[in-house]
């Protein structure tokens, strides 16, 4: 897997309600990109989002957030890589992930969506499973019947310090994930300080 990633998109939820959502951590990363790059998104309705680009290693990496509501997510994503010509496999979505800590963060290629219907949505308007995942952790709630509050809930605030730090380490890694170089972001991010 050679491919340098063009797109990065960050699921959520559109809507002030929803903003500091555990639900929106993907969308709460690329909130990040943009603070540290100084840009802003744009609404777009040809793209079903908000759109703009940032510089990573000197390549220009376009960024989306769907506004389509998490469980639509594809709709957006779908349009933005035909509108560009992007292959799935230069793809990166940032999104929550109720299987890994708080203060977990993994990059993964490909797979299934772990019952994740923003990603299950991307897939089934992509047909394909083959682009990378940032998965952050938000932790599962004790009782299956708290994962709706959960998600929707909104990060404490020692989490959201936390979470902070795993965005840092995430914008670390994009150099390498622009030029394609994969399994040595995967290294860097999975190791541990």
């Amino acid at each position: 897997m050679s491919d340098a990633i063009s797109l990065i998109v960050g699921l959520g939820n559109p809507g002030q309600q929803y903003q500091q959502s555990r639900h929106n951590a993907g969308a709460l990363f690329l909130t990040h990109l943009c603070e540290t790059a100084k840009v802003e998104l744009r609404p777009n309705s040809k793209l079903f989002g908000h759109s703009g680009s940032i510089k990573v290693a000197g390549q220009e990496i376009r960024l989306l957030f769907p506004t389509t509501y998490m469980n639509n997510s594809g709709q957006a994503v779908a349009a933005i890589v035909q509108y560009y010509k992007i292959s799935p496999a230069q793809i990166l979505i940032a999104h929550d992930d109720l299987d890994l800590p708080v203060g977990t963060t993994r990059l993964k290629m490909g797979g299934g969506h772990g019952g994740h219907n923003g990603i299950r949505d991307v897939i089934k308007a992509l047909e394909t499973a083959d682009f990378l995942r940032l998965r952050l952790g938000i932790a599962r709630p004790g009782e299956s019947s708290q994962v709706l509050d959960h998600v929707l809930g909104e990060f404490s605030r020692q989490d959201a310090l936390v979470l902070a730090d795993e965005f840092i380490k995430a914008s670390a890694i994009l150099p390498m994930l622009v030029a394609g170089k994969v399994q040595i972001a995967m290294n860097q991010l999975h190791t541990k300080n």
